[in-house]
């Protein structure tokens, strides 16, 4: 069965960096959108990122555009989400997660993403 889980998270000071990893297993990623999601404590859902197109397509939310990056490796299944110049409202859990066929993960949308992994937590503070 398809798994994601998430590595890289802790706390760093506004204006650090940080990298997050998600890796699957049981499923090959290739031909399928994987993206980054949040929570903010007491927020809803939040689209970050996406990866589609076997990587050669990518979104991100207004929010974190020029701050972010997504990538991929598929032959590792791994996908990743460097964060640079991070803001205190950028604290939250992240997860990644992967969506079969649609196009749920370009526009940032949550509801539509069919596999998600546990989270891990971002905290941005001095």
């Amino acid at each position: 069965q398809l798994q994601l889980v998430e590595s890289g998270g802790g706390l760093v000071q506004p204006g650090g960096s940080l990298r997050l990893s998600c890796t699957v297993s049981g499923f090959p990623l290739d031909y399928h959108a994987i993206g980054w999601f949040r929570q903010a404590p007491g927020k809803e859902h939040e689209g970050v990122s996406c990866s589609s197109n076997h990587g050669g397509v990518t979104n991100y939310a207004d929010s974190v555009k020029g701050r972010f990056t997504i990538s991929r490796d598929n032959a590792k299944n791994t996908v990743y989400l460097q964060m640079n110049s991070l803001k205190p409202e950028d604290t939250a859990v992240y997860y990644c997660a992967v969506e079969m066929y649609g196009s749920s993960c370009a526009f940032l949308r949550y509801s539509g993403m069919d596999y998600w992994g546990k989270g891990t937590l971002v905290t941005v503070s001095s």
